[in-house]
């Protein structure tokens, strides 16, 4: 792989080189080809080259402790060397490359040949032209100068042709640059901790050079290749870039290879910046797949494919399981499958178009018999050669009209207002501390039915505070004073704290006076430092005294463990390690517990139940987290086996025992109450212990005392979803998550089989769609799974930001209920918007189409159809697509996936408002000339100066549209449709501007726009006709929908549709612009395939009745089951898990089956 991209790279570099060839020991070259070796190999090249890690940093001119001194030359220079850490994205699409795209559209394609052949006849004049035996209809009133004119009509087409591609155009293109505009944004607001000038600070990942000396810790995404300087039990993710999904150890002495790209799952550490931007390997990557740009197109077409496929196989496609979440994020931030509402709006817009194709066509048929039927049979004229040209510019007319009909029918607006609608929010929710990196996550946010919510620092303000103590054989209730603690227990207690923690984590002084101290790092070690300060001792001469580097061996908090030990060489040569961790844990191993005077005593089984009862309960029932802390000694000789865990962490002596509160967010009860009022379950998912968890769940009222709910453990869950054979069944999964409101003591694992199990039930009518918040390395997979992944912006790893969909950056729950506002906004945007857009469209096909059947010519000219639906439609999509969300929005339930787009009252008030145009309309055109006094505009011939009457029916079609946009700010049948109109200045610019161009187009519109003008009380009789619509409006308002059963709701996405299906994703390409490598497509759509397969096979084996555990396969290993943790019954459990156990508390559905009674 190394040769093939070796080649070209950087013919700019190497430029460079030769004149700074001297300034450090190694060239980017020897760096880079470093950094292609892996493990031992790596070891010896470093060996053999260098001599050792320390020596490189002498060449690149760097301390491994003290870091780079930071001055602005020296890291100019380097950025000059070695380059920038920036992976150069794609070239955006030009302008005119989207002009381009936008006129490939076929409406316009059709319009726009009309428009031509239209203009081509207007120019020609056939000698036949005086000839009175040509046609019937070319009597009548034309004079030279209208003879002329006849090249209006097309060039008019024409402008309003390129308006429409201007606009659409210029959409796209603020589209894209919005979207980059966000994802420079998450890129900026990524930063990464380096050492410069023996300084510790966060900078920008773009501003990482090489030679910095950087500290990895668990949960981050490596921003740079580098090597391992120090550190202890980093382990490393490689998926990303290897496809092994097995945790790789990293070591200096073994593999000191950390790479661009990978997570740190566990420990921490330092290293040695080698390679960045596109010379790390990422950046090889990218620089393949064509993301790096220039280099690319040099190359030939071959060499393109090659490189493209041999990136491919080099990164196995992980993403169902979060593995490439890197290469996703850059190459498109798009999850490819399509979102409900687009699904919903596809199928919509398809069959309105063909709709409009069949109305169009029957036009142009009828309009050309009756002209040649009446013309050649009626009138028994001749077809004579000189009147040819005639006859075929009356074809053209018909043509123009029928495709006038087709381009009134198809809702062009429809995607812009989509666009539109999603890009307004993207914006606003960025105020409401949402960044959205998906767009659709948006709109499906105003569907969810269920949260998995965390609990630390999402519920909580994740501000930890020891507010009790149990030490010295005394329960403290609150913080002790310092001198009735025993002085050995208080430097046991100093030193365990200190030491064993990471060092990243100190506490600062306040910001601002008064303000409280900030706490840094992890936010429990904060609150154990924190405890320490209160007691009148301080961590930092400790912590000098026993530097990081000096640390014998580091066993760091994961998962599994649930707790971190930290061993230190003593002076006397012996080891002390100090551990600490979730108190049932570390309580298990300690065998003795220090008194009073500070001695240990022996600490039996029966004590710690004891002490389980009267200590850690109680304090766990007041919403406290309990960690013990605790020590051992190790002699000096012989050493101990440091890799054999469960021998060295066990005979502990207990120090004490804390319990750390972490108060409920203020704004999160009531948050929570406005999710539940809005139809959203709220469940919370924590590792925290039961008692704790539940105390919590009451405080934010996720469970109210009294109700039928479950709180359980991990434990206990996974053995009431898994069979004999351990394997997770669905239908037991059904049984519990409906009444499922807390999950304590959750593994990763755990939470993933919640959501995929919530989101794959069918136990209820409607299918969940579920959101899901995380901040943990270990949540990635169950936001990669939820339909919408919220991931913590302040406390969140770049792993979890990774997965999600929406970054909430202040960490807080009840930006979670802006989202959803925001997202049933979208919905009801569209909505609001299609029920004006189809108004006008029925109206428009249905007039033109009998008016074109009645007096051979519509009534609505081309081009006055074009302003209304084209400009007008694009301007309506601003308007209705801008409305600011209320609170009233979260008084009703979700949607949900199989709710219709167009409900049965917005199809009342579709063809209400449209019986009322339809009957004016008509009036107007079959007496409008009596009724004003004016001349009849009907049977007009060809190129006639426009008429009064028409101008007339054109005026009060849009006078009427202007006054049902008021209308359709409501879809739900309320009756005050002001209401709230002056919170949206841009829907009343877009009224008033739409009315003033229209008065400028019917007063000085003249030929192009065929319109003549009218006098004061004409333009009044106009406007009172169009204030109707506000009247009948509340007319409609009053029938009530429930009688009109024979209204169809349209737009309604089936079960079967739900299966996402890729190939729907060709028809939403001007919705969705990402571009998706061909090589990609093609494994995508295998996996699609792959998974619809699964899915139907699935439902088959349901329907059969059989059992399929052949189809769900165990997730994790049972070894990470049986660490997991002691499972503490309390009595409110059990007498839950009874009522659940016996047969009559099945829930309603398993009752109604015959065939789930028999379930296990």
């Amino acid at each position: 792989m190394g040769d093939m991209t070796n080649s070209d790279f950087y013919s700019k570099n190497q430029r460079n080189e030769s004149s700074h060839g001297g300034e450090f020991g190694c060239t980017m070259e020897e760096l880079r080809s470093l950094m292609e070796l892996r493990g031992t190999e790596a070891v010896v090249k470093i060996k053999e080259t260098y001599g050792d890690t320390e020596a490189i940093c002498r060449r690149l001119k760097t301390s491994p402790v003290e870091g780079l001194p930071g001055t602005a030359p020296d890291l100019e220079k380097r950025k000059q060397i070695f380059g920038q850490n920036f992976i150069p994205p794609k070239k955006p699409k030009t302008f005119l490359q989207l002009v381009w795209e936008a006129l490939q559209d076929v409406t316009l394609i059709i319009l726009e040949i009309a428009a031509i052949i239209s203009l081509g006849l207007s120019f020609y004049h056939p000698p036949g032209e005086g000839n009175e035996g040509c046609a019937t209809a070319q009597g009548g009133a034309e004079d030279e100068g209208e003879a002329e004119a006849g090249w209006i009509e097309g060039a008019a087409i024409l402008l309003s042709v390129i308006c429409v591609v201007l606009v659409t155009a210029f959409n796209d293109w603020s589209k894209e640059k919005q979207f980059r505009g966000l994802q420079s944004r998450i890129e900026q607001e990524q930063k990464f901790t380096v050492v410069r000038a023996g300084q510790v600070v966060q900078i920008p990942v773009a501003e990482i050079v090489v030679g910095d000396i950087a500290q990895v810790k668990y949960g981050d995404l490596l921003p740079a290749d580098g090597l391992f300087i120090q550190g202890n039990d980093l382990k490393i993710d490689e998926s990303s870039l290897t496809g092994e999904s097995d945790q790789v150890r990293k070591s200096v002495d073994k593999d000191p290879m950390l790479l661009s790209g990978t997570h740190v799952m566990e420990g921490s550490g330092r290293m040695l910046v080698t390679a960045v931007g596109v010379n790390s390997q990422t950046g090889i990557i990218f620089t393949l797949l064509g993301a790096g740009g220039e280099e690319e197109e040099k190359k030939d077409k071959k060499a393109k494919q090659q490189d493209g496929a041999a990136a491919m196989e080099m990164q196995p496609l992980k993403s169902a399981e979060g593995g490439d979440a890197d290469d996703r994020k850059k190459a498109s931030m798009h999850k490819k499958e399509k979102s409900v509402l687009q699904g919903k709006l596809t199928k919509l817009a398809v069959q309105i178009g063909k709709a409009g194709l069949v109305m169009s066509a029957i036009t142009v048929i009828i309009l050309v018999l009756y002209f040649t039927v009446d013309t050649f049979v009626v009138n028994k004229k001749p077809w004579l050669p000189e009147c040819t040209p005639v006859y075929v510019q009356y074809f053209v007319k018909f043509f123009i009209i029928g495709v006038t009909v087709l381009v009134v029918a198809v809702p062009e607006g429809l995607p812009l207002a989509v666009t539109i609608s999603l890009a307004y929010s993207v914006k606003k929710m960025m105020k409401d501390n949402n960044l959205v990196r998906h767009l659709d996550a948006c709109e499906t946010m105003g569907n969810a039915t269920a949260i998995c919510s965390d609990k630390t620092g999402t519920l909580t303000t994740n501000r930890m505070t020891v507010v009790q103590a149990y030490v010295g054989d005394v329960h403290y209730k609150e913080i002790p004073d310092p001198s009735s603690i025993n002085t050995k227990t208080m430097e046991l207690l100093v030193n365990a704290i200190a030491i064993n923690s990471a060092y990243t984590t100190k506490i600062l002084p306040p910001e601002k006076e008064g303000a409280l101290p900030r706490q840094v790092g992890n936010k429990t070690e904060c609150g154990l430092l924190g405890f320490m300060l209160d007691l009148k001792q301080d961590y930092e001469p400790v912590r000098s005294q026993m530097p990081e580097e000096k640390l014998y061996k580091v066993y760091t908090f994961n998962s599994v463990r649930k707790s971190m030990s930290t061993v230190i060489k003593l002076p006397d040569e012996s080891f002390r390690m100090y551990s600490k961790g979730a108190s049932e844990i570390v309580l298990k191993k300690c065998c003795k517990i220090l008194n009073g005077a500070g001695e240990p005593r022996v600490f039996r089984p029966r004590d710690r139940d004891e002490m389980v009862k009267k200590v850690i309960e109680p304090m766990a029932c007041d919403g406290l987290r309990t960690i013990c802390v605790a020590y051992r000694d190790f002699p000096s000789s012989p050493e101990p086996d440091w890799d054999n865990e469960n021998d060295i962490l066990n005979e502990l002596t207990c120090i004490c025992v804390v319990g750390i509160e972490d108060p409920v967010r203020p704004e999160v009860p009531e948050a929570i109450r406005k999710c539940q009022r809005a139809g959203i379950t709220v469940r919370m998912v924590t590792g925290d212990n039961i008692n704790t968890a539940r105390a919590i769940a009451i405080k934010c009222g996720i469970i109210h005392p009294g109700e039928d709910f479950l709180c359980l453990e991990g434990k206990e869950f996974n053995r009431r979803i898994r069979n004999e054979k351990g394997e997770i069944e669905q239908e037991r999964i059904d049984k519990i998550w409906p009444k499922l409101r807390v999950l304590a003591r959750s593994s990763p694992t755990d939470k993933h089989t919640l959501v995929k199990g919530i989101i794959d039930s069918t136990h209820t009518e409607q299918r969940q769609v579920v959101a899901v918040t995380g901040d943990g390395t270990n949540d990635g997979p169950a936001l990669k799974k939820a339909d919408v992944g919220f991931a913590m912006g302040i406390a969140g790893t770049d792993v979890a930001k990774e997965a999600s969909d929406i970054i909430l950056t202040d960490d807080n729950f009840s930006s979670i209920v802006k989202a959803v506002m925001w997202g049933r906004n979208v919905y009801d945007s569209i909505s609001k918007f299609l029920q004006f857009q189809l108004t006008v469209n029925v109206v428009a096909v249905i007039v033109a189409f009998t008016g074109a059947c009645i007096t051979q010519d519509s009534p609505l000219k081309a081009v006055q159809m074009l302003w209304v639906n084209l400009i007008m439609d694009t301007f309506a999509s601003l308007a209705l697509a801008t409305e600011p969300p209320t609170e009233t929005l979260l008084l009703r339930k979700p949607y949900g996936r199989n709710k219709p787009l167009i409900s049965r009252t917005m199809m009342k008030n579709i063809l209400g408002h449209a019986v009322y145009q339809l009957a004016l309309i008509f009036t107007l055109l079959f007496v409008g000339e009596k009724m004003f006094q004016i001349d009849s505009g009907r049977n007009a011939p060809l190129h006639s100066p426009p008429s009064e009457h028409y101008t007339i029916i054109f005026n009060t079609f849009v006078m009427m549209q202007l006054f049902n946009e008021i209308n359709a700010r409501k879809i739900h049948g309320e009756r005050n449709v002001f209401d709230g109109i002056f919170r949206n200045p841009i829907f009343c610019t877009i009224v008033l501007g739409t009315f003033a161009i229209q008065i400028v187009i019917v007063q000085f519109g003249g030929k192009p726009f065929s319109c003549s003008p009218l006098q004061l009380d004409q333009w009044m009789w106009c406007i009172f006709i169009g204030l109707g619509e506000l009247v009948w409006g509340q007319v409609i308002a009053t029938i009530p929908t429930s009688r009109l059963k024979f209204l169809k709701e349209a737009g309604r996405l089936t079960q079967k549709e739900e299966i996402p299906e890729e190939e729907l994703n060709e028809d939403v390409e001007e919705i969705d612009h990402a571009e998706r490598e061909l090589r990609r497509g093609q494994i995508l759509w295998f996996r699609g395939l792959n998974r619809i397969q699964t899915q139907i096979e699935v439902v088959n084996t349901f329907k059969s009745g059989a059992s399929f555990q052949g189809a769900l396969r165990r997730q994790s290993s049972v070894t990470s089951q049986s660490q997991d943790v002691a499972n503490l019954s309390s009595p409110s459990r059990v007498s839950l898990s009874n009522a659940l156990s016996s047969p009559t508390s099945l829930p309603p559905a398993a009752a109604g089956h015959p065939r789930r009674e028999g379930v296990p």
